[in-house]
Formats: structure tokens, sequence, C-alpha cells
């Protein structure tokens, strides 16, 4: 669920990892429960910040219509041209370029808006929270959906192995216990809290969680960078491959109203 971490490949690689993560029974849940605690209305517009390749955009758009518009924004090239191409011709769905720290909209001209696996990236969490609240009319709901890396476990006889493993995953994020500390950010921006769930993100299949946790890739990565041995990285995956698997962290979401 995190690009940062579980994929560093071409930008084609990032789509698809993006697209398969949305499609795993955990994505589909927490982006069905983002989507309705935003509680969006026939003519209001909303904007989708780090809307990626488009992901969401579709479902933004069918709760507003008619009248309503939805705008994804992202800052990079490639995501905007590919959320364009998905949604060419689409009613009331807009992709233009932009940043969280700096959007692109007037003070207060904006009914709703989410990020969604955004804020653990970003050098400055509670600027860009605040840059959030600006755009966002009086009453505006403004909805995050971030996980809490330091949540990662993986289960296994060696529990120094996977304890190391974890900490190395989550070492890799910038904010990587972002989505306990959503509450008090968003209270210090000035927004004041409507909701805040936790959602386990948990994994009992070794190909789904290798796919969207980096299993191997991230073994490779702790392996080369000293924090675990080769042979014992090696044993660790072949038992979590063969037998059943439990694995996961605690994903968070937000809603803050302006």
């Amino acid at each position: 669920m995190v690009e940062s971490v579980c994929f560093r490949g071409a930008m084609t690689d990032q789509i698809s990892y993006m697209d398969t993560a949305a499609a795993t029974d955990v994505g589909v849940d927490y982006k069905r429960r983002s989507v309705a605690g935003l509680d969006l209305r026939p003519g209001q517009t909303v904007v989708d910040i780090g809307c990626g390749p488009g992901t969401d955009l579709g479902r933004l758009a069918g709760p507003v219509a008619p009248g309503g518009s939805v705008i994804g924004v992202d800052r990079d090239p490639s995501m905007l041209a590919e959320a364009r191409r998905r949604h060419a011709g689409a009613a009331g769905v807009e992709v233009r370029a932009g940043d969280v720290n700096d959007l692109p909209f007037g003070d207060g001209s904006v009914d709703r808006a989410r990020v969604d696996r955004l804020l653990q990236h970003v050098r400055d969490p509670e600027s860009a929270i605040g840059e959030v609240r600006r755009v966002l009319r009086p009453g505006g709901l403004f909805g995050m959906a971030e996980p809490d890396w330091d949540t990662l476990a993986v289960a296994d006889d060696d529990v120094a192995t996977s304890r190391a493993f974890a900490r190395f995953v989550a070492g890799r994020v910038r904010n990587s216990t972002i989505g306990r500390e959503l509450p008090r950010l968003c209270a210090r921006a000035g927004f004041r809290l409507r909701s805040v769930e936790p959602i386990p993100a948990l994994f009992r299949d070794f190909g789904t969680a290798d796919r969207i946790l980096g299993l191997r890739r991230n073994a490779e990565r702790a392996v080369e960078a000293g924090v675990l041995l080769d042979a014992v990285a090696a044993n660790w995956l072949g038992r979590l491959s063969a037998a059943p698997l439990m694995a996961g962290f605690t994903f968070y979401l937000v809603v803050a109203e302006r």
C-alpha cells in the first residue's frame, strides 16, 4: 500500500502496483470507507490530491453528479497523463498539475478534499494539511487515508527477524507513523476532527503480501543494507511462503472539518 516501500521501478510498474493495491480486499474496503466519510453531495467540488493515475476519480464523480466536479491533482507528469487518458471525456472530471504544498485553487473554493497515502511521503505534513485547509470552504471536509508503518508485523517463529524486517521497512518511509499523527496535526492546523477509524490491513496469502508489502524485495534490500543475513532472510521467506501467513499493519482513515 505504499509505493516508496514496495515499488521503485519504472512509472508503468508504479501504476501497476497502485492498481494492484487498489484491487485487493484491503484496498477496496478502505477506499470505500474513505469515500463514504466525505459525505459527498450533488453539486460539490471535490479535490483528490495526489491522484496518481486517477484510480479514485470515477468513484468520487458519481456522488457529486449532477452539477458537481472532481479535480485530480498530481505533480508527476506521467501520472497526470495516465489519469487524463483514463478519464478522457468523463463528465465532471478534470486533472490538473499541482502540489499539496501549493494547490492550484483559491482560498475557500472547494467543498471536499482527500489524500490517499500521500502525507507519508511529503517533507512537511503539517504545512501540507494547512494548505488543504486554506482551499476548503467553511464546513468543508478533508478525508485522509494513511498507513502507520511502525505497526507492521509479520508472524514467524523467528520474531527477531520479523521485527528487524518491519523496522527496516518503516525506516524507508519518510513519515512512517503519519497515520497515528493525523488527529494532532489536523488540530494544529485548525481543523475539527469528525472521525478517526483504524483499519487493519491484513494479508493471509503470501503472493498478495509479497506484491503489496514487498516481502522478497525488501528482504533483499535489508540483506544489502546489512540488516539481515542472507541465509537468515532466505529461511524466513521460505517459512512464510510455506506456512499459513499472517502479516499486516494499521491504516487510519481520518475526516476533519474546516
